[in-house]
């Protein structure tokens, strides 16, 4: 597969991360491609502060380098591509900032690129932390795939920053283009957000969920994570992983259920980490718990653990992908200790079982209803 993208800044090898040299997605998309040549062709000023919003995996930042962009993420894991991927081009460190959601911004943007995120929810709250340091000078230009940018994505812009208008499609990506108004009344940023839990669901039934902005299904819980909730195992792990853990609302269950629980959340979104320990701060639990931002369980000992949970996503962005769901479970087989066990909720159809079996040895169907099942696998 052709690694290396082509740009009016020149040619760059660029790869997702981490590296799996069977990955057939590249790096960058048709909409990466359409913003820097814009930016050549209408010979945009890129001088003060260039901020990129949402770079997926580094692409925009490593063309962009010379101009000392800012890279705002929402992910670990397209932070560690970006950081990969400016190394292997020959950059030098430190001539781009790398931040996530959940640093403070800069204080002033004079050129603001977005890669506009699956979520509106994070645009909105991005968006809205990064307004005050955009100036009637700003430039603010939009990218993403033309299915990725809808009515409400640009009436987003236009509330928050200024009036906005769209490019034609070129390979089936879109640009947007917002001019700044800073007397614009804006709206107060409503993340992050939180409620009250149903009441038939275990442990955390009527407790509160802390969600950032971002965080899968922040406003509601899911019927996954719901359906999971009503069939945890009994209480009596010591060390716990809460993988994929979102809102943390299943580890908190675990650490209500069980104060002698040491519970670590782990999650490669800034946003879900921060969710995570919000939520279980929230609710007072006694016990211990780490929250840790990563790669999976990257870091974690092999055979420490007694139990691991997981809703594994079978989303990378706009693909649909085992990929993720295959490194939780391997992941999940090594630092489990023997006789430890894995736990998995996930849609009937997409037949993790097959996947446990092929590496545990084994899979127990523990609960089933028509659109799910929680499944269990036990390290021998």
């Amino acid at each position: 597969m052709n690694d290396r993208m082509t740009t009016p800044w020149g040619e760059f090898a660029l790869t997702r991360f981490p590296e799996d040299p069977r990955e057939r997605l590249r790096a960058w998309d048709a909409s990466d491609e359409y913003l820097l040549a814009h930016l050549a062709e209408e010979k945009v000023p890129l001088s003060g502060t260039v901020v990129v919003l949402g770079d997926r995996w580094g692409a925009l930042v490593t063309a962009l380098a010379e101009h000392r962009p800012t890279q705002i993420t929402d992910s670990f894991l397209a932070q560690e591509a970006a950081r990969l991927n400016l190394a292997r081009n020959g950059v030098e460190t430190g001539a781009v900032r790398l931040l996530t959601t959940q640093d403070a911004p800069p204080e002033r943007v004079d050129v603001l690129l977005v890669r506009v995120p699956k979520s509106l929810a994070l645009l909105e709250d991005q968006l809205l932390r990064l307004a005050p340091a955009v100036h009637e000078g700003t430039v603010v230009v939009g990218t993403g795939m033309v299915k990725e940018i809808h009515t409400s994505t640009l009436e987003l812009f236009e509330q928050i920053l200024g009036p906005t208008r769209t490019s034609l499609a070129v390979k089936k990506a879109r640009l947007i283009f917002c001019t700044p108004d800073p007397s614009l009344d804006r709206p107060a940023d409503p993340w992050p957000y939180s409620y009250a839990l149903p009441e038939d669901i275990g442990p955390v039934s009527g407790r509160t969920v802390v969600n950032h902005a971002g965080v899968f299904c922040a406003d509601r819980l899911d019927i996954g994570t719901r359906f999971f909730l009503r069939h945890l195992p009994a209480p009596g792990a010591r060390r716990v992983v809460d993988l994929g853990c979102g809102n943390g609302v299943v580890g908190t269950a675990v650490a209500v259920a069980d104060p002698g629980a040491e519970v670590l959340f782990v999650d490669e979104s800034f946003q879900a980490v921060a969710s995570a320990e919000a939520t279980y701060r929230a609710n007072g639990v006694p016990g211990h718990a780490e929250f840790r931002v990563g790669d999976g369980l990257a870091g974690v000992p092999d055979g420490s653990v007694d139990l691991v949970l997981n809703n594994p996503p079978f989303h990378s962005h706009q693909a649909t992908t085992d990929a993720t769901a295959w490194r939780m479970f391997t992941g999940a087989k090594r630092v489990l200790r023997p006789g430890g066990e894995l736990w998995v909720v996930g849609n009937r159809h997409l037949g993790y079982h097959v996947k446990l079996k092929r590496l545990f040895g084994n899979s127990r169907l523990v609960a089933s209803d028509p659109k799910f099942v929680v499944l269990r696998a036990v390290k021998r």
